[in-house]
């Protein structure tokens, strides 16, 4: 029997300095976190960024979809996103525009969700807990933005996550990780088996990273440190990627690009609302866009660039 070991999927700006030297820095994102709750290296210093507020409520790093979704009376309202996450370990500083506060990860990741989607309520689960999740009432939404290497027969709720996403009983939304490498290949022998649980799941989403918020005039491209969907066509079409803008917030990684689409995924429910978990997933990922990418290639950006005002346009889905 080995250790137990989860890796929360983002860092924050203390760490870039040392992540940029190499090429293979990926393993240096990991923030360790045994079955005993030790912790490992995820300090990081001070990093407000002076983010400042828009005219329509939205925050300097968000997409101007967002604005327009709410002026639109879309903004999550009885929907539910389950944050499965670290609310225990070592905080850390940043600032998502309502100035600099000290949280631990999972709390950032559930702050980002909530922030995106005003209306929804959001609920907070550790991870690697040895009980399921309970699903709220209609429209439910997980996010999980680690890995974890050990079976999901032995994490109850983890295997939990999986089973909603091969049921579609809610959508999940899951980090792409942190190597710079195709979703779903092992590193150092070890695989994510929460990642390989999902893939093919019908509402699973996995998320990557991209440099910023895409225009067709301001291009962008994944972020270096991001994975990417590669040669697997499954996970080609689960991929989505969203901007990260981490010189704003202080704050990189794909953990923060997957509780973005999440926030989305509760923006859709609340106006798609006899829409199922499955009927939003393909809403968001057949939507997205590729005009905004540089170098568009499927198995680097999946789907694309997931864009709200699109998602939201049809007056229903199926």
């Amino acid at each position: 029997m080995h250790k137990t070991q989860l890796f929360p999927a983002g860092f924050v700006v203390g760490l870039i300095a040392c992540l940029l030297a190499a090429p293979g820095f990926a393993g240096d994102l990991d923030a360790g976190v045994s079955g005993k709750g030790t912790t490992g290296t995820l300090a990081a210093e001070s990093s407000s960024s002076g983010c400042p507020q828009n005219a329509d409520g939205t925050f300097c790093w968000m997409s101007p979809d967002i604005g327009e979704a709410w002026t639109s009376g879309f903004i999550g309202s009885g929907v539910s996103i389950n944050v499965i996450d670290d609310f225990k370990e070592q905080p850390f500083d940043a600032d998502l525009g309502r100035g600099t506060q000290t949280q631990r990860h999972g709390d950032w990741v559930a702050e980002i969700a909530g922030m995106v989607a005003p209306g929804a309520n959001i609920f907070k689960y550790g991870y690697l807990e040895g009980s399921s999740i309970g699903l709220q009432d209609g429209l439910n939404i997980i996010n999980a933005s680690y890995r974890i290497i050990e079976p999901l027969s032995q994490h109850p709720r983890e295997q939990a996550i999986v089973d909603a996403a091969w049921a579609g009983t809610a959508i999940v939304t899951k980090s792409a990780d942190n190597r710079s490498s195709e979703v779903g290949r092992p590193h150092e022998g070890d695989f994510d088996e929460l990642t390989l649980g999902l893939i093919g799941a019908p509402s699973t989403i996995f998320v990557g990273a991209l440099d910023h918020n895409g225009t067709p005039g301001n291009k962008t491209r994944l972020a270096r440190y991001s994975n990417y969907p590669g040669s697997n066509p499954e996970v080609r079409n689960q991929f989505l990627t969203v901007g990260v803008e981490g010189d704003k917030t202080g704050l990189y990684g794909t953990s923060y690009a997957a509780p973005v689409v999440a926030g989305y995924a509760a923006i859709l429910g609340s106006k798609f609302t006899s829409a199922t978990p499955t009927q939003i997933t393909n809403q968001l990922l057949d939507t997205a866009r590729t005009d905004t990418l540089v170098n568009y290639n499927p198995a680097t950006y999946g789907r694309g660039e997931a864009s709200l005002s699109r998602a939201l346009a049809p007056v229903s889905i199926r």
